[in-house]
């Protein structure tokens, strides 16, 4: 697992964003949230080096994450912790 997973948002209108945060919290699975719409590095990393274009984005590792409300991937990683 990593050291730290990382949710990718825009901020409170996205719906999915809040939805992913929500379940998370609720699962024990900590995190930190990225503002893409105020971090440019962090927008160009995920649209260009990961190659999304809808948000939540979440990080696990370089090779684990995924786009969008994912409660099978959530229980997943909660079920690791």
């Amino acid at each position: 697992m990593a050291e730290q997973i990382i949710v990718y948002t825009t901020g409170e209108a996205c719906a999915r964003c809040t939805l992913t945060k929500n379940v998370m919290t609720r699962k024990g699975v900590k995190f930190v949230e990225v503002d893409i719409r105020e971090n440019p590095a962090a927008r160009a990393y995920v649209v260009d080096e990961l190659g999304y274009t809808e948000a939540p984005v979440v990080v696990i590792t370089d090779e684990d994450h995924w786009s969008g409300f994912r409660p099978d991937h959530i229980d997943r990683i909660s079920a690791n912790r």
